[in-house]
């Protein structure tokens, strides 16, 4: 159980797994790990059962009768292996495959490459398994082989989310700038108008200035004007 959690928090996110799933309401029954795998529309995920529950003394007593050359004991222990596989593998599918909260099959973690190899060694046994228990063996390369696969995907359907929301920003960014640009219409249509006022301007400054072009200038001192005038007309007064 250590060893598979382990490999799940290596190749798996946090919330890309639970430990201790509760797949049956009926029961209280609860697999070790379950990994969590897109559900409906309505966001409920579907749990795949990973279970590691496989008494390893069984395949320990195989090895021994194997380096000692029993023959006996090999048939004895290969039965007794085989018998216990079944029956981890029934009692994963009773116990913890409940469509559609979980998927229609589990896996069973074999937590060493040479017990895997038995297990698949086996003729029928694997085959059997799958279709009386719908229980598939793992080993820790095909175990991890199988999250590598299963990241990928989670990959995928992360970027066609992210990429449904950039569609969206796209979308709302066309409409702002669809906006922007009449904005910038009626401001250009405002510094054309400036601009022919400024234009007009210019045109009645030069006419202007042609007008008083022959109107002798004041010297750069003119003394005022204005007091002597008053003055004169006081006197006449």
């Amino acid at each position: 159980e250590w060893q598979l959690g382990a490999l799940l928090a290596e190749m798996l996110t946090p919330d890309q797994f639970a430990k201790n799933t509760k797949t049956r309401d009926e029961t209280d029954e609860r697999v070790e790990f379950a990994i969590k795998l897109p559900g409906d529309e309505n966001g409920a995920p579907v749990w795949l059962p990973v279970d590691a529950k496989f008494p390893m003394e069984h395949y320990e007593r195989l090895a021994v009768a194997q380096e000692k050359g029993d023959a006996e004991a090999v048939e004895t222990a290969v039965r007794t292996l085989e018998t216990q596989l079944k029956k981890c593998a029934k009692d994963i599918c009773d116990k913890y495959i409940n469509p559609p909260k979980t998927t229609d099959f589990a896996l069973l973690f074999l937590p060493s490459e040479g017990l895997y190899a038995e297990a698949i060694r086996r003729v029928g046994l694997v085959q059997n398994v799958q279709r009386d228990c719908r229980v598939t063996f793992v080993g820790p390369t095909t175990l991890a082989a199988l999250l590598n696969s299963l990241q990928m995907g989670f990959r995928t359907l992360a970027i066609q989310k992210r990429s449904g929301e950039v569609w969206n920003l796209l979308a709302s960014v066309k409409t702002e700038f669809g906006k922007f640009g009449e904005s910038l219409t009626a401001v250009k249509e405002k510094l054309d108008q400036a601009a022919r006022k400024i234009e007009d301007v210019d045109v009645r400054s030069r006419a202007i200035t042609r007008k008083l072009r022959d109107v002798e200038e004041l010297p750069s001192n003119p003394q005022p004007l204005l007091p002597e005038l008053l003055q004169s007309d006081d006197e006449d007064g």
